[in-house]
């Protein structure tokens, strides 16, 4: 089976662990409504499979597309330094539709615990 390429990093943003059998790797968009209808499959998936998944999310906004993708994609980062990456992550998938507009903010203040 051939290795994944650019292949997962420690640094990366991982849930599960690191000898599980399977790694799913999304490449996501956190305005995408496609990014928006996966988020939940893949909240069942991890669900289904627990330790048997490792996934790795990777962000890749298409700024061109959606406005507010590389805005909410820096925002996780920016959580992430401060070891909140996958809280805000749900929060931003979660709260989708009120990224337009500037609400990003909004949203993590509401959640002030990821920011």
């Amino acid at each position: 089976m051939p290795n994944l390429r650019p292949p997962v990093m420690p640094e990366e943003h991982i849930q599960g662990p690191e000898d599980a059998p399977v790694t799913l790797v999304e490449y996501g968009d956190y305005e995408c409504p496609h990014c928006g209808l996966a988020y939940s499959i893949i909240k069942r998936v991890q669900k289904r499979f627990g330790k048997s998944l490792r996934f790795v999310f990777r962000n890749f906004p298409l700024s061109e597309l959606h406005p507010q993708a590389e805005s909410a994609a820096e925002t996780t980062e920016f959580a992430g330094v401060r070891g909140k990456f996958w809280e805000m992550h749900d929060l931003l998938f979660e709260n989708q539709e009120r990224l337009s507009g500037g609400p990003l903010f909004e949203a993590c203040r509401a959640a002030e615990s990821a920011c």
